[in-house]
């Protein structure tokens, strides 16, 4: 494992702690190849991961290789910049794996060059997929939306006489990914003859997210459904106005197809289901012209599996 890997694993298991800002991690390697310092962005108004793991280090941070998951920061926040707390460390080096996409916080890197210091800059795809949502809402003011649907080996998003497309494992996984949302939503259709809730479920949640219903209404009686009746577009603004940052789009296909048809789909989540249903509505409907998928993966949940794909990188 590389040093810049370290700092990706060290900073996973607490994305999204930083909320509303991004969550960076940092690994301190002393000239020797020791590692003298850890650190990931505490909550939010506490230490950025390099302040932790300067912390840690102390005076082994001098002549040491800082590696970053994030440009750090060079601007006065709710805490000072970390450029000035790397300079004074003594810092020989920095490897960063993402730049800031942030006007207001980037310029880091050339702060850090300036002052003498060696900056080497990654761009990896993990180090900007763990702040995914945080890039899409910061550079394009709307959240970051994941298109999530259940569907059968022939693309059926129902299965005759069943309530159920995939299976309990496949289930339990959405209930964590709208934890871990800023927000989730369905077209009224969807209300109308499901009547979800959309609330996160027997998982850790550190917060519910804000349930929508995109179309017209009215709801059903006794809904706790936020109605969303603008276009997809003038929504999203609104919505990343709001400060959510990510946005999960259960569907149904017509809301799906509208996201689609106005470009405004980030990632696919595709649960496919070891069934064919014969008929039945399709997970999505005609569009204009074919989207081109990038970082194609898959992976087993139970019988099912999960299909996962970028439309737009973070």
């Amino acid at each position: 494992m590389s040093h810049l890997d370290q700092a990706l694993a060290v900073t996973e298991p607490h994305l999204g702690v930083a909320y509303p800002n991004p969550t960076v991690g940092a690994v301190i390697v002393s000239p020797s190849g020791e590692v003298v310092g850890e650190g990931v962005t505490e909550a939010y108004g506490g230490r950025h991961g390099e302040i932790v793991a300067l912390d840690a280090a102390g005076p082994r941070a001098r002549g040491a290789t800082l590696y970053v998951t994030l440009e750090p920061c060079s601007h006065h926040g709710t805490t000072p910049p970390c450029t000035d707390a790397i300079v004074a460390a003594g810092v020989a080096e920095v490897v960063v794996g993402s730049r800031d996409p942030n006007p207001v916080a980037g310029g880091g890197m050339e702060r850090l060059v300036a002052a003498g210091i060696e900056v080497d800059v990654v761009e990896s795809f993990e180090s900007r997929r763990q702040n995914e949502a945080w890039r899409t809402w910061i550079s394009t003011g709307r959240p970051f939306v994941t298109y999530k649907v259940a569907a059968t080996l022939d693309g059926r998003v129902t299965v005759p006489d069943s309530r159920w497309v995939t299976g309990e494992e496949s289930r339990r996984l959405v209930h964590e990914l709208r934890a871990v949302s800023d927000a989730v939503a369905v077209g009224m259709g969807t209300v109308r003859a499901d009547d979800p809730r959309l609330d996160a479920r027997e998982v850790s949640v550190r917060r519910q997210p804000r349930r929508l219903a995109f179309g017209r209404g009215p709801l059903p009686e006794g809904s706790e459904l936020e109605l969303r009746t603008g276009s997809p577009c003038d929504e999203l603004a609104a919505l990343g106005a709001e400060g959510v940052q990510s946005l999960l789009l259960e569907g149904g296909p017509t809301l799906a197809t509208a996201f689609f048809a106005d470009d405004l789909v980030d990632k696919v989540l595709v649960f496919v289901a070891p069934t064919l249903a014969g008929a039945g509505q399709r997970l999505l409907g005609d569009l204009a012209a074919p989207v081109a998928l990038t970082r194609l993966s898959a992976r087993p949940v139970g019988d099912d599996v999960l299909l996962q794909a970028y439309i737009h990188e973070p």
